[in-house]
This record gives C-alpha cells, structure tokens and sequence, in this order.
C-alpha cells in the first residue's frame, strides 16, 4: 500500500509537473507564432508604406517643375499611379489661391478596372483643403500617412493616403502631392494570416480606429470606445491601449463575454499604427485540457496495473533472489577467468631489462570481461620469438580458444625455429578439435636479435607495420587463418630490421574502433599517429592515447591488441656512405657513372644491376638539372649514397623548385606514340629499375629517395 501510495503521489506530481512545463511551452509556441506573423505582416505593411513613399519622393521634382504649367499636373498624378501598382490614386492638390487663374485645382488619377481614370476633387461637396490628407503635411511641413479613412468623393474606397508638401522655386508651400493605398490589399492580409484557425489580427491607427477584416476579406473600421464597450476586462484593455499607442510591443490577457484571449500587440514603424492578434485561451491550451483529462485515465489505469505487478512481483521475488545470486557467481567467476586470460600472457615491461638490443610494449583491452585478442613473446637461442592473435567472435568460448592457441605457440616453436613449420603444427591441431568453427587471424616471427634478420609467417592476420627511414606496411602472404581447414600450406616470408626500426604487430580492434558518430579509427589515423621514432611504451602510450581520445565515451566494439617491438642492436652500423655533389649542367652526368662503378665495387654488385642503378640515377639527377632551377640560375645537385647490409639508398637533394616526381601517372607503354602523352618515361623507368622511390618536401628543398635492395 506505501508503494502505491507514493506511486500515485509520484505519478500526480509528474502530471502536475508535465502540465506546467506543456502549458509554458504552449504559451512560447504561441509567442512565437504570433510573433512571427505580427513581424510578416509589419514587413509587408512597411514594404508597401516604402514603395509609395519611394513614388511621391520620386515625383516631387517633375510636380515642382510643372507648378508653371498646371495643365501637366494631371499627367503627372496619372504617370505616379501608371508606373507604381501599389498606388491606387494620385493627385497634386494646389494650396488655395496659390494661382490666381485656378483658386482651387486638384485633379485626380485613380485606377478604374485596367485603365488609370481622372477626376477634380476641387468640388464644394469633397473640398479637398478641409481633408487631413491637406492640411496636415502643410502644418508639419513633412510627408504624413493620414489615417485609414473611406475617401467618399474621392477614391471611394477605404484607403490610407501619403501626401507630401511642394514647394516651389522660391520657397513657398504650394501644393501637396499624394499616393494613396487601398486598405483592400491589408484586409486580404490580415485575413488570411491567421495563427490559430479562430484567431484574428486588427491593425490599430495612431487616433484609436481599429481595422478589423471580416470573413469576405471587407474592412471594418470601429472606434477603441466600441471595442471597449464589447470587452468586459476594462482595466487590462485600457492597459493594451497604453501600449500600443506608445508602440510598444509584447502580449497581455483580456476577457471578452466571459472567455479569456490572449492579445499579441507590436508596432508598425512610420505609419503610426500597431498591430495585435487575438488569440482565445482554448485555442492556445484546447488540446492541452483534453490530453489531461486521458491522462488523467491513464493513471488510473496504470495505478490498477501496478497493483497487479506488484501481486506478481511478491510471488517472484524470491526466484529473482536466487537468480541474482547465479548472476553475481557468474560475474564473479568470469572475472576470475579475466585474470586467469591476463596471466597467460607477458604483462611486465620491459619484459627483459639485461638487453639492450631489444625494446617492447604490449597491452590487450578485452571488450568484455574475457576476450579472444593474445600475443606473446619470447627469446629462445638469442632469437625474439613473439606472435599476435585474434579469434573469431566474443567472450568465454573465445577466450578458451585464445588459450589453446597460446600454449599450443609456447609448446611448439619450444623446439622448433621455423615460423612456417610452428604456424603449420599448429593449424593442424585446431583443425581437427574445430567442431564449433572458430578460427584465429594469427602473425608469428622469429627475429634475430644479433643480425636482424626477420623470419615470419602470417596466417589471416592484419599486416604489421615497420617504422624504419619511413613508414610501410610489411609485405605478407595471407594465407588462411589458423583452424579452417587441415593440410594447409603456409608460406615463410623474411626480412631485415635495422637499428631503431619499430614493428607495430595489432588486432582489428585498433583500426576498426568506432566512436558514437559510427566512424573507425581507420589505418590513416593509426599510421598519422606511428611516424616518431621513440621508445616502445612511448609509442603504446601515443597510440593508445590517440584511440581514446577518437572514440571518446563510445562502447569498446572490440577486443584491443597491441604489440610494439622496437629493434636497438647497433653493432651493423653502413658499411659506408659517399656524396656526390653536382652542379645543374648536363655537361656534369658523366660523373655518375664513376659514381655508381665505386659503390657497386666495394657493395660487389653485379654488372647488370650497377648498369641499370646507374641509368635511374642518370634520369632523375637529370630531370632536376633541367627543371628544378631557372634557367640561367647556378645550382646544385646533392647526391648522397647509403650503402647497407642487402639495402642501397640513394638521396638526391636539390632547392628548386617544389616538383613531386612520384604524382605522375603511370604510362601506359601499350599505347601507340600518337595515343602517348608526352613525359613520364624517365620516372617510369626509376620506378621499374628501383624498389622503392619517395619524396619529400623539407626546409625548401626536393629529397628524392631511390632505394635498391641487395
């Protein structure tokens, strides 16, 4: 009974909180909507003002002119309303006795169906010197918007008019010139532009006439004292008329026969008018009240429900007891099995502080509480064996197959050294207990931590990386994962690493980490942040802090495996280096040749390769004598050769212009010569006589690199 009595205190509080928050809400929308209509309609009003202000100001010059010859001004009127649609009629109104041959003269053009029509208004019965549209511009001696008014003898029509005085060479006042608009256009406008579907907008002059539009789009002109007379909330009417007639904006609440609306007010800048939409409360808060009464319903019917549930959840507590306490044991147990899985592999580092040779940082983040990522490692026979892993799918059953792989590396290459024939032994043995059709991706090497001659076998795993003088992806055979099928042939692959190289060995996990937009880490963003040679952990911490920052608070996807193995043995210094230095004459070039004759001697390369290292160094060095400096200019050509163990780089250097040899397109040699674009057979030879060319831009100058394996 507590239990329903605070959840039905709860349930009453939330309504009362829900209501609050939809009420303001509402009354915001509302503000806004009205808001927003009040400031279109403002626009339009002002656009229309503007354009028959621009008219009359336009026109003053040629009515000034023509105040010597009266016989003009109706043209001029008529040629007003011709050229502006805005304007329904015109006239040039004379000051009375300004001309003594005309008293009075104020002829008039007004539209009639598609034709521009005349007539006087200097008649007894309009008397156009008695019309506030007159008098008012000659008193303030300025442009006037009159107020709205059925211009009877006149245009005929409900209209508010723009007069302007004129006065003429000498200075006098000598007539007013006028554009009038018809509010037929403002009555369509406020019509039509309702906020809510019994909403309605009035326009409110400066002397207190309200334009109220009906139904048939026809204006209905009434006093503030007519509209006062309907209203019954006096006090808060009174108020509105303060603020409006003192342009101010903003909304207030007025009870018309007993039923509350709500009155959205804002000025129109030059005119003098103000604005208002009436809205009625049950517009505004209608679906509001008849939500709440469902709602009200609802949580009737929620409190019968809960009663029931509660019933239910009495007779089942107890089996939710006992199934907890199998969840707790569960989650217990599988922590001790996350510590068992860590335990298997190495987790102190550096793992072999005696050696100064080799350096290495490895971490695995499960995605769950056991995961299928391993790697290991360790030196048998002054040789780093080591190896990474990934098993197909997730959680315990991975874990146990991550386990089997680990000891089944440990037990084999415990008595063998060849990365192919270990791989070999031990795709067997999973192969034939794989009833439930699990794999692993898994890379093993076998480094010689004298000689840095890597040997290596991958079996479905992603490709390392090497940092040397740059960074490249290991070249791998694939070859199947380990656990598909029986009497696999795996093929040995073997490189060398040099001093300071670094070997960065990791699972899917890393390149395919996703943050909550869904986007991966990708391989640009792990090579963006391996390109510093530094130590092993610094390279974990640097990578490891560049994923989390990508991913952020997003759920780890996957299991996480690094392994970085960084070689230190410095004992194979080159054998030599030796620099040619050029200057940009093509009389020069022969000098290569002795060049590469000195370096194939003493690397003892055979005549054939020498032959073709030196024709790729003759076309590059070259291309930069011809092209790099201006011509005229003096300058040089920096060749630099490295000779190493089974590698040879040369490094041409120039500071030329900036020119990327390595972004010209392939050619395509099958071609005829008149298909053939001209260029790019010389970088095209380099790339095909050497197995490696690079380039960089670096302090102002072009290093291109050429590199040739022995």
């Amino acid at each position: 009974m507590l239990l329903i009595a605070v959840a039905a205190l709860t349930l009453e509080a939330t309504s009362l909180l829900q209501n609050y928050f939809t009420r303001e809400g509402l009354k915001e929308e509302a503000q806004a909507r009205a808001s927003g209509q009040l400031e279109a309609t403002r626009l339009q009003i002002v656009d229309a003002t503007h354009q028959a202000e621009a008219a009359v100001r336009n026109t003053i010059w040629i009515a000034r002119w023509c105040l010597n010859y009266l016989d003009s001004l109706p043209l001029v009127a008529s040629r007003l309303v011709e050229d502006n649609p805005t304007v329904m009629g015109s006239t040039v109104a004379l000051v009375p006795n300004y001309s003594r041959r005309r008293p009075l003269y104020a002829p008039y053009a007004y539209r009639l169906a598609d034709t521009i029509a005349m007539k006087s208004l200097a008649t007894q019965e309009y008397n156009y010197p008695t019309q506030p549209w007159f008098t008012r511009p000659l008193e303030l001696d300025r442009g006037f918007w009159s107020e709205p008014y059925l211009d009877t003898g006149g245009g005929d029509i409900v209209m508010t008019t723009y007069s302007i005085p004129i006065k003429d060479l000498h200075g006098k006042q000598a007539a007013v010139l006028t554009a009038d608009i018809s509010l037929k256009w403002l009555a369509e406008l406020i019509g039509s532009s309702q906020v809510y579907p019994n909403s309605l907008e009035v326009v409110v002059s400066r002397d207190g006439r309200v334009l109220i539009s009906n139904p048939d789009g026809d204006i209905t002109i009434k006093t503030l004292d007519e509209v006062a007379a309907i209203v019954d909330d006096t006090p808060s009417f009174a108020r509105l008329v303060a603020e409006m007639r003192a342009d101010h904006s903003g909304s207030i609440q007025i009870e018309d026969d007993g039923k509350l609306n709500h009155v959205f007010y804002a000025p129109v800048e030059q005119t003098g008018w103000s604005m208002a939409i009436v809205v009625p409360d049950d517009e505004i808060y209608g679906s509001m009240r008849r939500v709440r009464l469902i709602e009200r319903l609802l949580q009737l019917l929620g409190l019968g429900m809960l009663i029931m549930i509660l019933r239910i959840t009495a007779k089942n507590q107890m089996k939710y007891h006992k199934m907890n306490e199998k969840k707790e044991r569960m989650e217990s147990e599988l922590r001790i099995g996350r510590d068992i899985q860590m335990s298997m592999i190495p987790n102190t580092f550096p793992p072999f502080p005696e050696r100064d040779e080799i350096d290495l940082a490895a971490c695995l983040i499960p995605a769950k509480e056991v995961g299928g990522d391993l790697y290991d490692f360790f030196i048998r026979d002054n040789k780093l064996f080591f190896c990474i892993g990934d098993v197909s799918g997730k959680g315990v059953p991975a874990s146990l197959v991550m386990a089997v792989t680990r000891s089944l590396f440990r037990s084999i290459s415990a008595h063998e050294k060849s990365p192919q024939r270990i791989v070999t032994m031990m795709n067997e043995a999973m192969a034939e207990m794989n009833e439930n059709n699990m794999f692993v991706t898994f890379f093993l090497g076998i480094l010689d931590l004298e000689t840095g001659h890597m040997r290596y076998c991958n079996a479905g795993h992603n490709p390392p990386l090497i940092l040397s003088d740059r960074l490249r992806t290991l070249d791998v055979v694939p070859n199947l994962p380990l656990g598909v099928i029986c009497q696999m042939a795996f093929q040995e692959q073997e490189t060398d690493m040099l001093y300071n190289d670094t070997l960065l060995l990791y699972t899917d996990g890393l390149n395919e980490a996703v943050n909550s937009k869904d986007e991966e880490f990708t391989m640009e963003r792990v090579e963006a942040a391996f390109q510093k040679h530094c130590s092993a952990n610094e390279h974990l911490e640097t990578m490891k802090e560049a994923v989390s920052s990508f991913v952020g608070n997003a759920p780890q996807s996957d299991d996480l495996t690094m392994l970085f193995i960084h070689y230190m043995n410095d004992t194979q210094p080159y054998a030599s280096e030796r620099h040619l230095i050029l200057h940009n004459d093509i009389q020069q070039i022969p000098q290569l040749a002795s060049f590469v004759e000195t370096i194939a001697a003493e690397m003892k390369i055979e005549q054939n390769m020498a032959m073709g290292l030196n024709l790729a160094l003759e076309e590059a060095v070259t291309n930069v004598i011809l092209y790099a400096y201006p011509p005229g200019s003096d300058g040089l050509v920096d060749i630099e050769a490295i000779m190493r163990k089974g590698q040879l780089d040369f490094i041409i250097t120039d500071s030329g212009v900036p020119f990327d040899p390595t972004q010209k397109p392939e050619v395509d040699i099958t071609a005829s010569l008149d298909e053939r674009p001209i260029g790019g057979l010389g970088i095209h030879l380099v790339r095909q006589l050497m197995d490696s060319v690079s380039y960089r831009r670096e302090d102002g100058k072009n290093i291109l690199t050429l590199i040739k394996m022995i």
